[in-house]
């Protein structure tokens, strides 16, 4: 059986169990014109890498390939979305993979019909803001995703994936929200992850290895080799210190 149709088995199935050992690598793709304009970056509004983002993931294949911190990776997946597939092909080669396999599990939170609108078009047109964790159990507009929905998927993936890669390592080009559905849910966070604020940076490393019983986190948001570059490292956004209405209602009361 295939890669990918052992993958969609198991993932179908629900079944399976992680060897002891087995390693999971999650790298957040490059910077986005997504992340720099502010748009909502779905199957619609993904026009893939910056410049910028281009950059970020040459110099994390060059530690890769100085390093060798992720050599023997047995696969390479990404999403299909274009920021994803396009760090996973300038990063392959410093894995010594010739190719990768891509699948939707692996994308970002599904928008629905906002994909491709601004954020500010967002919250005048629904009148509500959607960050990680905000109303957990309802999509991001009509025919998206919950914030619940997605954790679950994104987790299943993972899981999946290292399933049918027993006592190996498997490298995962993804986004910054899944990378927050594997602490969520592997590290069974309250609230489905609103009791913190979590947002990984561009092309930095997220890495599990299984015990046989638990994941155990190795390292997260390991950006190593953006450091000094200040000039190739994406300011952070706004939203990461926003607070919920009702949090910073209750701190200004105080």
């Amino acid at each position: 059986m295939s890669e990918v149709a052992s993958f969609a088995a198991v993932l179908a199935s629900g079944e399976g169990a992680i060897a002891v050992g087995t390693r999971l690598a999650i790298i957040r793709h490059g910077e986005a014109f997504a992340n720099v304009d502010s748009v909502i970056g779905g199957h619609k509004g993904c026009r893939g890498l910056t410049p910028r983002g281009v950059t970020q993931s040459e110099v994390l294949a060059a530690r890769l390939v100085r390093t060798g911190e992720l050599a023997g990776a047995a696969a390479l997946w990404t999403s299909v979305l274009p920021r994803a597939v396009e760090t996973a092909a300038i990063l392959a080669p410093a894995l010594g993979l010739t190719g990768f396999e891509r699948s939707c599990s692996f994308c970002e939170r599904h928008p629905g019909e906002a994909d491709g609108l601004t954020w500010a078009e967002y919250e005048t047109r629904y009148q509500r803001r959607s960050l990680p964790g905000d109303d957990p159990e309802f999509p991001t507009s009509p025919g998206g995703e919950s914030w619940i929905g997605f954790l679950d998927r994104a987790a299943a993936a993972l899981v999946a994936l290292a399933t049918i890669h027993p006592g190996e390592l498997v490298v995962v080009v993804s986004h910054g929200g899944v990378i927050d559905a594997s602490l969520i849910r592997f590290l069974e966070l309250a609230e489905h992850g609103n009791v913190v604020r979590l947002h990984p940076d561009n092309t930095s490393i997220t890495e599990w290895r299984h015990t046989g019983s638990r994941w155990r986190l190795v390292r997260y948001n390991d950006a190593a080799h953006l450091a000094g570059l200040s000039h190739i490292r994406s300011a952070e956004p706004e939203w990461v210190g926003a607070e919920p209405p009702e949090w910073a209602a209750t701190n200004q009361q105080a």
